[in-house]
């Protein structure tokens, strides 16, 4: 039964609405695998199998009624620890937190739940999610990585990455602010997909306590899902887009339909390295070798950088962009004078220019999710130096509110997953989607890690 546990999500939800797999018995089985698997990477950290259980039954008698289900009918999913699920602990991996049990669900939570996934439990976070290296908090411990116990996961989704690729669960949902969806997605060895900048609503989306007022830095901070196929982040993301109330009385969202829908019709921007984050020999071979595939299987590749951009300058503005959310969000507000504030948001704005000009003419951009694979885990709290690398390439698509998918392209000689970001124009999500889903053509895609059985 082991094969089920990594079928892609669609399929599973398509096999329970054509009433031949059981919601209830598949939430059973991943319950039962949770107990089993999870000892070995530490990715879950709470599960709900009663409510879990009883939503699987629900799905049962749905499809036998003929009733009308959601595009993820029956399917299980876990969900990062930040999102407030009613009944369920949400301490984001603070002490100062460890009695917090939410009282009502975020939006994202009541979207997939209307979708039809079946919620198993939640998955763990460092601490306030201040780590896109490691994930591992006082509360639950460490999460380890499920391709080497002795290497992180990544952060801060890194319990959530570990669980999909583990085969804990089908999808799931995280947060990206400087890469938490893409890192632990690429170390991993998954899909993970930063939306477009406000397609998913972050109602809900906070530490405990009252709930925050509105703020305009949602365009820095996203929240999106990872899956073990590019396909899936299209359902979920279909699942969870779209403005809410007041502003869905006014307009609505669809998913844009990708630009092409053969490999050999994309235009493929790249850069492959930097000095700013210099890749590791491996990583860069892999990367490398993903283009010539990509190249032979007819895609058009345009090398360099898009005329405008700066890389050094965008992740300088991005880390500027980053204390400015802090600042809005409770931190240090006299990092930084008004000068400095408004010249740092004419650099945005004049990315985001640069970024739309060059999708006028190319569809997408590759270059790497990491500088290196995921690496041993730390006695003491990683350096600057290498939260600043792995930063160095989130930056640009945090920076211009672009779409990203994380995708895996390969392996070390010693089997880690390497991963490549293929970014995408502003609300076009769907077109790096189905260029990563296409790619698994000529690169291949997930394939299920040792600690899976």
């Amino acid at each position: 039964m082991t094969d089920v546990f990594f079928r892609s999500a669609t399929d599973v939800a398509a096999l329970m609405r054509a009433g031949r797999l059981s919601a209830r018995e598949l939430a059973e089985m991943a319950l039962d695998r949770i107990e089993a698997i999870n000892p070995a990477v530490n990715a879950v950290v709470e599960t709900c199998r009663s409510a879990a259980l009883d939503a699987g039954a629900a799905a049962d008698r749905a499809v036998a009624r003929g009733e009308p289900v959601g595009p993820l009918h029956g399917v299980p999913m876990t969900i990062k620890e930040a999102f407030p699920v009613a009944g369920m602990r949400s301490t984001w991996g603070s002490p100062l937190f460890a009695g917090h049990v939410a009282d009502r669900d975020a939006e994202v939570v009541r979207r997939l739940r209307q979708a039809g996934t079946v919620l198993l439990g939640t998955t763990n976070v460092p601490p306030m999610l201040a780590d896109v290296a490691q994930t591992a908090n006082e509360l639950y411990g460490r999460t380890l990585n499920p391709w080497d116990p002795t290497r992180t996961p990544g952060g801060s989704t890194g319990g959530g990455a570990a669980s999909v690729a583990a085969g804990l669960a089908y999808l799931e949902y995280g947060s990206d602010l400087a890469g938490s969806i893409r890192i632990p997605a690429a170390f991993c060895g998954v899909y993970g997909l930063k939306p477009s900048a406000g397609t998913v609503p972050l109602s809900g989306f906070q530490p405990p306590g009252p709930p925050l007022g509105a703020s305009d830095m949602a365009h820095l901070s996203a929240v999106g899902p990872l899956a073990r196929s590019a396909g899936d982040l299209r359902m979920a993301l279909r699942a969870t887009g779209g403005p809410e109330e007041p502003d869905a009385v006014a307009y609505t969202w669809r998913l844009a339909p990708p630009r092409h829908t053969w490999l050999a019709d994309f235009r493929v921007g790249v850069v492959l390295d930097h000095d700013g984050a210099a890749v590791t020999g491996e990583v860069g071979r892999a990367l490398s070798d993903a283009v010539d595939d990509l190249a032979r299987a007819g895609a058009t590749i345009v090398a360099g950088w898009p005329d405008g951009v700066d890389p050094i300058g965008q992740a300088e503005s991005f880390g500027f962009e980053v204390a400015q959310f802090f600042a809005f969000h409770g931190g240090d507000t006299t990092f930084a004078t008004l000068p400095q504030v408004v010249e740092q948001h004419d650099r945005r704005m004049a990315a985001r220019a640069a970024w739309r000009r060059y999708f006028a003419e190319v569809d997408v951009f590759l270059c790497p999710a990491t500088f290196t694979t995921a690496f041993p885990h730390p006695g003491i709290p990683y350096g600057e130096r290498v939260h600043h690398e792995l930063a160095f390439w989130m930056a640009f698509a945090s920076l211009a509110g672009l779409p990203a998918v994380s995708a895996p392209i390969g392996r070390t000689s010693g089997g880690l997953p390497i991963g490549a970001q293929i970014i995408g124009p502003p609300h076009e999500d769907d077109t790096p989607i189905t260029f990563a889903e296409l790619a698994t053509e000529v690169l291949g895609g997930f394939t299920a890690p040792p600690v899976a059985g």
